[in-house]
């Protein structure tokens, strides 16, 4: 199995978004097959109207995240949460990965150079999806009451720890 490359390969939304497709009109899609997300919930926890603090976890700068890092920052901060105040929270993964990564494969090793076809037809095939994140674009939400504060906010520290970029935990209004 291929190893996945790093994050910081593709963490820059410097080209060009590439994310049309459609089950609708499959003849008008620029993605052939899309691959899965790694993404398994968006919503965590109990969302009653009794929690009276609501804390974001925002990028600083333009970036994109792929599925599978939003999923382990999830995983993390939920798993925190729910140890510390089961039932007394709520969590929200706030972005979708829609923009798919290209990458072209390269034959390493011996006797490359002849199976491989080098930069010809180079534009890659589709590996993974991401989410391109404005600056101060909410990543994740949490609420819960003004007591656990400091349980929510260590827990976004977690999260960020997983994410690549740099992030600022605020209350939302």
């Amino acid at each position: 199995m291929a190893k996945l490359r790093p994050g910081r390969t593709c963490r820059t939304p410097n080209s060009q978004a590439w994310a049309r497709f459609s089950r609708s009109k499959p003849r008008k899609n620029f993605v052939r097959a899309l691959p899965h997300t790694s993404i398994q919930i968006f919503d965590m926890g109990k969302d009653i109207p009794e929690y009276d603090l609501r804390i974001i976890l925002a990028p600083e700068e333009p970036i994109q995240l792929r599925s599978n890092a939003l999923e382990a920052a999830r995983l993390v901060a939920h798993k925190y949460l729910e140890a510390s105040i089961p039932e007394g929270f709520y969590m929200k993964l706030m972005v979708y990965p829609h923009n798919v990564i290209r990458e072209h494969k390269m034959a390493v090793g011996a006797g490359a150079d002849r199976v491989s076809r080098g930069m010809s037809e180079a534009y890659g095939r589709p590996v993974s999806v991401a989410a391109r994140i404005r600056p101060r674009q909410p990543v994740f939400l949490v609420k819960t009451r003004r007591a656990n504060r400091e349980v929510a906010v260590s827990a976004l520290r977690r999260a960020s720890a997983k994410l690549s970029g740099i992030y600022k935990i605020r209350e939302a209004a």
